[in-house]
Order: structure tokens, then C-alpha cells, then sequence
């Protein structure tokens, strides 16, 4: 049997905001609804389930495989809400890298994610 992912829940105070920052940045549809979740549907049939908790909300990494004209709209919506982006998980360099012959670059959502969005697969 092939195992894929199909959905994880994303844990956030604003549901509603952090799917559609999600959605917007990454240049997807609106999001949709399924029960208690926002969702935001990816294009290999994954979705983001985004939910609202109480107290405090464990900040979770998420990366995106994008190709490099979207990796280019990405870095123009992000520049366009006065983002911070950064070439490494840990923070230290501003902007983007150029890691396995792609690029690649990380920021954070309203909820506190920390996002990355990458044009070719580690180990390139």
C-alpha cells in the first residue's frame, strides 16, 4: 500500500486569517470550510486544516515545494505585506538562499508558523 498525506491540522488562534494568509501568499484559492476547519487545499491533494484552539499555540514548520515563478510571486506578495524573510531556519540571514541548485526562503504567519517555500527538494 503507498501511504501519502492527506490533511494535517494546523493549530491557530484566527482560523480564518491564517488560512487565507496561507492561501494568499502562496497564490491558492479561497480557503474552503469542513467542519470546525478552514481549509487550504493543495495541489497534490493535501490540505491545510486550519483550527482554532485556546492558550498557547505551538508554533509548527511547514515547507511548500513551488516552482521558481511561483517562488518569484511568493517573494513579491511577501515584499508587498513588509515581510521578513530569511535564508535559513535559524534566522541569522535576511532574504533567501540558493541551497541544491533552487531557491528558497522562510517567514512566519500571523498565527507564529514558520513557513518555507522551496524550488527543488533537499538533496536536490
Amino acid at each position: 500500500m503507498a501511504v501519502e498525506l492527506n490533511h494535517t491540522i494546523v493549530s491557530t488562534h484566527d482560523k480564518q486569517a491564517e488560512a487565507r494568509f496561507v492561501a494568499d501568499v502562496l497564490g491558492l484559492p479561497e480557503p474552503g470550510s469542513f467542519g470546525p476547519f478552514a481549509v487550504v487545499e493543495l495541489a497534490n491533494g493535501v490540505s491545510l486544516d486550519f483550527m482554532d484552539v485556546g492558550g498557547d499555540v505551538a508554533a509548527q514548520h511547514y515547507a511548500f515545494l513551488i516552482s521558481e515563478d511561483e517562488f518569484d510571486a511568493v517573494a513579491q506578495r511577501l515584499r508587498e505585506r513588509g515581510l521578513q524573510t530569511w535564508a535559513d531556519p535559524g534566522r541569522r540571514t535576511p532574504g533567501f538562499n540558493t541551497n541544491d541548485g533552487g531557491r528558497g526562503l522562510y517567514f512566519e504567519s500571523p498565527g507564529g508558523h514558520f513557513l518555507e517555500v522551496l524550488t527543488v527538494p533537499y538533496g536536490g
